[in-house]
C-alpha cells in the first residue's frame, strides 16, 4: 500500500516550518495574539506556581514595551514551540506491527469467548468480519485516495472509535490517515507509542488562545495540502447523549477547504473529498460515565472527563469479562463522497449538483476578477454548508441495531407510565415501572416496520443482526446484550414482566433513534430544526455571486484598538476585538478526536 504518510517523518521538519512561516505571515497583529495567550495560559496555571506560570507572567509584563521586530520573533518562537509539540511520528514497523495484532486485540474486546477458543484464527483480520461489519461505497473512496486527499468525518461515540475506525480503514483496503488525538490520552505508556507512531498528532485541549487553535488548524491544513489522508471527529467530542450529531464544530473542517483554495491559487489544485461515517456499537464502553455526563451538565458548559471506562485497566479488564457470553457487534458504515461545498463526487473526482449535473468546484471560489482566491469570510459560509450535508449522511446513514431499538420502545412505555413530560422526571422511576414483556415484543414488530420503511426511502439502515427478525427475537437479542454488559441491569425479567431498572441507560440507547422522530427527542438543538434541511442545489454558474454574497452577509471583525499594549501590559482580558485571522480562527470551535 502506497501512501503519503509512509514518508511522513522524512516530511516532518519542513511541514512544522511551513506552519510556522504561514503563522507568522497571517498574523496581523502580534501584540494582541501574544496578549491574549499570556493573559489565558496565565489564568489557566494560577493554581501551578510552575516555571510556566512564571514564563507567561514575565511575557505579559514585557509585552507593551517589545519592538515589533521581538514581537514577531516572540510570536515564531511560541508558534514553533506549539507545532513540534503537535506534530506526530509515522513508523513502518509500528504500523505493520499493529495490523497484525489488531485482530487478536479488538476480538478479545468485542467478542473474548470466540477469540479465546479460536485464538490462530483470531490472529487473521478476516476473523473480526462478522463482528466488524464495514459497509458503504469502499471501491469508490479507494479510488478518490489516489486521485486527491481524503477527510474522513466519522460521528464520535467511544474512544475504541480511533481504533475501530482504523481496522474499518485497513478491511477495506484504504491507507492509514492522521488524525487528532488529545495530549492526555498521550500519558498511557502503551497507548502513546502506538498513536505517537501511528500518525495521531497531539491535541491540548486545555490551550484555548487563538494562537494555538491557529497552529492546529494550520497543521492540518498543510498536511491535506500535501496529500496526507485525514481523519477527524465533526461532533467535536464523543456524543454524551448517544445521539446522532446533529451539531457540528467544523474548526477543522474548514482547513479541508482552506488547503483545496491554496492549491488552487497556486496553480497545482489537490482535490480534496470529504467521507462522512457513522460508528454504530451494539453497546458503548463508556456508556454510563458519558449519559450521567450528560445529565448532569445538561444546558451549562461541558468539561473533560478524564477518568471514564476507557481510562481504567480494570474497568476495561471487566468490560472484557462481561462480555464473555456476547457477540460483539459494530458496524462502520461509509457515506457517499462529497467535494469541500457538499456535492457529490463520482469515482474520478468530478464533482455533482443535487440533479447530477457536472460542477467545476474551482469555480465556488473564484473572486470578483474571475481568479481563485482566498477569502475566509466566503468559505465559513461554505464550511457551514458542507456541515449540514455530512449530518445529513450520518442520519441517513445511521445503522439501527436490537439495543436501540428495544431501548426506545422501553423509554416509550416509561413515560407513558409515569406521565410525565420532564426528563428528569421520567428518569428518576427506576425499578418501579413494569411493562409485559409480550406487549414490548409488539412494540418493537411496530417499531420494526417503521423502520424497514425508513429503509427503503434511504433514511436509515437496520443492521444485518437485525434484518429479518421480528419483535421477540430482537427483544431477546437486546437482553442478552444488555445482560452480558452494563454494571447495573438496564431490563431486568420478572416472571411475564420485564423491569425498567436503568432508566439513564434506555434514555441513552433510544437517543440513537431521535434525529429520525422515532424515539422521544430532547436533544435538538436549540433553535434549530430536529432533522437537517436539505439545501438548494448551488449551480456552478452562480459561483462567482454566491461567494460575493456570502461575504457580504457576514462581517469580520475589526483590528485590536489602540489600547491594545496596556491590556499587554497588566495581562487584562483581551479585547473582544481581534485581526481578521483570528476573527477566521475563532469562527468556529476546534474539534477534538477523543474526550
Amino acid at each position: 500500500m502506497s501512501a503519503p504518510i509512509f514518508d511522513f517523518n522524512a516530511a516532518r521538519s519542513s511541514i512544522v516550518d511551513e506552519v510556522v512561516n504561514r503563522i507568522c505571515a497571517q498574523t496581523k497583529d502580534p501584540l494582541h495574539t501574544l496578549n491574549e495567550a499570556a493573559y489565558l495560559e496565565t489564568r489557566r496555571l494560577q493554581h501551578d506556581g510552575g516555571a510556566e506560570h512564571t514564563e507567561w507572567r514575565q511575557l505579559a509584563a514585557q509585552l507593551g514595551r517589545l519592538t515589533d521586530h521581538e514581537l514577531r520573533e516572540r510570536l515564531r518562537g511560541y508558534a514553533q514551540r506549539y507545532a513540534w509539540d503537535v506534530a506526530g511520528n509515522f513508523d513502518r514497523r509500528v504500523y505493520k506491527f499493529a495490523s497484525r495484532a489488531m485482530a487478536p486485540l479488538l476480538g478479545a474486546l468485542l467478542s473474548p469467548r470466540s477469540t479465546i477458543r479460536h485464538i490462530h484464527e483470531s490472529l487473521d483480520l478476516t476473523a473480526l468480519d462478522s463482528r466488524i461489519v464495514v459497509q458503504g461505497p469502499r471501491e469508490h473512496i479507494r479510488k478518490l485516495t489516489e486521485i486527491g486527499t481524503v477527510v474522513y468525518v466519522p460521528t464520535h461515540l467511544s474512544n475504541l472509535d480511533s481504533v475501530v475506525f482504523g481496522f474499518a480503514l485497513e478491511r477495506a483496503g484504504l491507507p492509514p490517515a492522521v488524525y487528532g488525538a488529545g495530549k492526555n490520552l498521550f500519558t498511557n505508556p502503551v497507548l502513546s507509542y502506538f498513536m505517537h507512531n501511528l500518525g495521531a498528532y497531539r491535541v491540548d485541549r486545555r490551550l484555548r488562545h487563538a494562537l494555538y487553535k491557529d497552529v492546529l488548524k494550520t497543521y492540518s491544513a498543510v498536511l491535506i495540502e500535501r496529500g496526507y489522508h485525514s481523519l477527524f471527529f465533526p461532533g467535536g467530542t464523543r456524543s454524551r447523549s448517544g445521539g446522532v450529531e446533529r451539531k457540528l464544530k467544523l474548526g477543522l473542517a474548514g482547513t479541508g477547504l482552506e488547503a483545496f483554495v491554496r492549491t488552487t491559487v497556486r496553480g497545482r489544485t489537490q482535490k480534496v473529498f470529504f467521507v462522512p461515517a457513522t460508528i454504530n456499537y451494539l453497546l458503548t464502553l463508556e456508556a454510563e460515565t458519558l449519559i450521567d455526563d450528560f445529565l448532569q451538565e445538561e444546558g451549562k458548559a461541558r468539561y473533560l472527563i478524564e477518568d471514564d471506562e476507557s481510562t481504567r485497566i480494570g474497568r476495561v479488564a471487566a468490560f472484557s469479562q462481561k462480555l464473555l457470553g456476547l457477540d460483539g457487534a459494530c458496524v462502520i458504515r461509509f457515506s457517499r463522497p462529497l467535494d469541500c461545498f457538499g456535492n457529490f463526487v463520482d469515482d474520478e473526482g468530478i464533482s455533482h449538483d443535487e440533479r447530477g449535473r457536472e460542477v467545476d468546484a474551482t469555480s465556488y471560489i473564484v473572486g470578483r476578477d474571475g481568479k481563485p482566491a482566498v477569502d475566509h469570510t466566503r468559505d465559513v459560509e461554505y464550511t457551514r454548508e458542507l456541515g449540514e450535508r455530512v449530518v445529513d449522511a450520518f442520519r441517513k446513514d445511521t445503522v439501527v441495531m436490537a439495543t436501540h431499538i428495544v431501548a426506545a420502545c422501553a423509554f416509550a412505555r416509561l413515560r407513558r407510565a409515569v406521565g410525565e413530560a420532564d426528563l428528569f422526571s421520567v428518569l428518576r422511576h427506576r425499578d418501579d415501572v413494569t411493562v409485559r414483556r409480550a406487549e414490548l415484543a409488539e412494540d418493537v414488530d411496530a417499531m420494526l416496520d417503521k423502520l424497514n420503511s425508513l429503509e427503503e426511502r434511504g433514511e436509515i439502515v437496520v443492521a444485518p443482526t437485525v434484518k429479518g427478525k421480528r419483535g421477540e427475537e430482537v427483544l431477546s437479542d437486546a437482553l442478552r446484550a444488555f445482560a452480558g454488559y452494563h454494571s447495573q441491569p438496564v431490563l431486568s425479567p420478572r416472571g411475564s414482566e420485564l423491569v425498567l431498572r436503568d432508566t439513564r441507560l434506555l434514555f441513552y440507547y433510544q437517543n440513537r433513534l431521535a434525529a429520525h422522530g422515532l424515539a422521544f427527542d430532547a436533544l435538538a438543538p436549540k433553535g434549530s430544526p430536529s432533522r437537517s434541511v436539505t439545501r438548494p442545489p448551488m449551480p456552478a454558474v452562480s459561483s462567482v455571486e454566491r461567494g460575493v454574497a456570502a461575504a457580504g452577509a457576514s462581517s469580520v471583525a475589526p483590528p485590536a484598538s489602540d489600547g491594545a499594549g496596556d491590556a499587554a501590559r497588566l495581562a487584562i482580558p483581551p479585547s473582544p476585538e481581534t485581526s481578521a485571522a483570528s476573527a477566521t480562527a475563532q469562527s468556529s470551535s476546534l474539534p477534538i478526536v477523543s474526550s
